[in-house]
């Protein structure tokens, strides 16, 4: 088999794949992508590979005639989620899939800091030096919360939801999942679109992980911000893209929300004079919900359980197509 990986890894993950896949041609761009999220540059050895790992350009993939797999080294697919690219995946049988599991675990105890951050003050808490006894003293713990019996609505519903509704039932969270078609294997109670405006004016906790796409782009736009329940918090670690920022602004701005945690803005970074930074209750994080010590490493590890399944015709782990 000739694989194509193009994304920039340390040795050691380098020497994990190569390890990994002795016996078999490993083929390196001359320019690898900066990073996992980074789209790389055209690169001819690519036409010939079988495999793909990390995120091949489309025209790249439409022309390779000798592709079997392509393993997409984020959890996202963005740009691979449409019609088109699924038709021509299913006409030329080749199995897409991701690496939803090795970021799950990360993005879901981000999202619990959001969480338990937001339950504890945090924000108010890390400013103030008011004495034991003080009034301002006083209402910080009796503004601090836990999460027992609080409602959280996880939107796109997927690895991480998953991951992060086990998180929150260890703190006595009831949780409820929201995706467009549910399996009912989930585990949870799940609403489709139908029941998502009773689902957001019931939750005190509104998380949405949705992925970019044709349908979610401005998926939270003035309408379903003001269906939210007053006094809510919002939380996006998905997307951007999927949020009207200029009603989230408004609906911060007029205490509709109590605050607003983003991992995630439209553009990234936001500009310096975005008016989200000067808001008081609202918390941004650089994108870094997927970060982890050894992530090469165990994108690597990811791919090579999924290329030994490939290899003996066995279902593969986080397939998407």
């Amino acid at each position: 088999m000739k694989i194509f990986a193009d994304f920039a890894m340390p040795p050691g993950a380098m020497l994990l794949l190569q390890e990994g896949t002795a016996g078999h041609q490993l083929l390196l761009p001359l320019k690898p992508a900066a990073s996992v999220l980074t789209k790389p540059d055209p690169d001819q050895q690519f036409a010939t590979a079988d495999i793909a790992f990390g995120q091949p350009d489309l025209q790249a993939i439409a022309e390779a005639k000798e592709l079997k797999w392509i393993h997409v080294s984020s959890s996202g697919i963005t740009r691979y989620d449409n019609p088109q690219f699924r038709a021509l995946m299913a006409e030329r049988k080749i199995a897409v899939s991701n690496s939803a599991t090795v970021y799950a675990e990360a993005c879901a105890v981000h999202a619990l800091s959001f969480l338990l951050a937001q339950a504890r003050n945090l924000p108010v808490a890390l400013k103030t030096r008011a004495p034991s006894g003080s009034p301002a003293w006083a209402a910080l713990r009796s503004s601090s919360t836990t999460l027992r019996g609080e409602t959280v609505l996880i939107l796109g519903y997927g690895a991480i939801g998953k991951r992060l509704a086990e998180l929150l039932r260890s703190f006595g969270a009831v949780v409820i999942g929201y995706r467009r078609q549910p399996r009912g294997d989930e585990g949870i109670p799940m609403v489709a679109e139908s029941g998502l405006p009773a689902a957001l004016g019931q939750a005190g906790h509104i998380v949405n992980i949705l992925p970019d796409s044709a349908e979610t782009r401005g998926f939270f736009d003035g309408p379903r911000f003001a269906a939210i329940r007053a006094g809510a918090t919002f939380y996006n670690i998905g997307r951007g893209t999927t949020v009207d920022q200029t009603a989230l602004l408004h609906a911060l701005r007029s205490g509709h929300l109590k605050a607003a945690w983003l991992d995630v803005t439209d553009p990234e970074p936001l500009p310096a004079d975005h008016p989200l930074w000067l808001e008081p209750t609202c918390f941004i994080t650089p994108h870094i919900a997927g970060g982890q010590g050894g992530e090469s490493d165990l994108l690597v590890r990811h791919f090579l359980e999924n290329f030994n399944r490939f290899l003996q015709g066995a279902p593969l782990v986080d397939r998407v197509m």
